[in-house]
């Protein structure tokens, strides 16, 4: 059992959901990246999602895509964020996950890159271009080294496929709620409350919301339905404009049961 599976047992055991922030490594310069997982566990983060910079994040909308060019302008590469993590694992309690295309990790060497990451202390891996059928690749690797693939289902994924997904997976399901890429939305679908309770009632795995998730209204309206949620956009503004303030709200918005007006 790794530390996603640990911890997605002890919010189940105190009936409480997840919440997990996005960040984009090297946004900043990497050095801040330290400073950003610290701060997110201290504020009660369940997990942490890492982006890891690429030139063509096909599943990123303008605000990660904008962070990724910051960090890749400002030299991070895939080797310099697994030094990165290494250092700050041992001070660290709390899942790291790396966002990641497979084109830089087959430039990195697939073996090598699974041997360095589980050394450096990397926990799960979102692989948003690896399609269920080739997973053969990288998954058999990466469980055997104690690194969890966690596997996306859409809008649009048939239940049977949903349900042969997440039969898969020991750690968490991510749920995407839009058709399309990433970034802050007003609304979602109105029937996206029932997508997602059919889908938890065929995993044996929780249940995470992700893709367009923004505001406190959102994460109490997806945590009616699921386990916990994945916010990226936002928190990466609010990095970006210094409001650490409303990243702390965001997160505590995850143990309020509603809006008390």
């Amino acid at each position: 059992m790794n530390r996603i599976e640990k911890v997605f047992q002890n919010l189940k055991q105190n009936n409480e959901k997840a919440f997990v922030p996005y960040i984009m490594a090297g946004d900043g310069g990497l050095e801040t990246l330290a400073e950003k997982i610290t701060f997110l566990e201290k504020a009660g983060a369940t997990a942490i999602e890492i982006g890891i910079p690429f030139s063509d994040p096909v599943a990123d909308g303008p605000v990660i895509q904008r962070a990724g060019i910051r960090a890749l302008e400002a030299g991070t590469t895939l080797r310099g964020v697994l030094a990165a993590i290494a250092e700050i694992r041992p001070i660290v309690h709390i899942p790291l996950i790396f966002m990641t295309y497979m084109n830089p990790i087959m430039a990195y060497g697939i073996g090598n890159f699974i041997t360095d990451a589980s050394a450096s202390g990397v926990d799960g891996l979102i692989l948003p271009d690896l399609p269920a059928e080739e997973e053969g690749i990288i998954a058999p690797i990466a469980e055997k080294a104690g690194i969890e693939i966690i596997r996306l289902v859409t809008l649009t994924s048939p239940l049977e496929r949903i349900q042969e997904i997440a039969a898969k997976g020991k750690g968490f399901l991510y749920a995407v709620t839009v058709n399309g890429i990433t970034g802050a939305r007003k609304g979602f679908k109105g029937d996206l409350g029932k997508h997602l309770e059919r889908v938890k009632e065929v995993s044996p795995i929780p249940v995470l919301a992700g893709f367009g998730i923004a505001e406190l209204e959102h994460v109490l309206e997806m945590n009616k339905h699921c386990d916990g949620v994945i916010v990226g956009s936002r928190i990466i503004e609010f990095f970006q404009s210094g409001e650490l303030v409303k990243i702390e709200e965001l997160i505590a918005s995850s143990k309020i049961e509603e809006i008390k007006l």
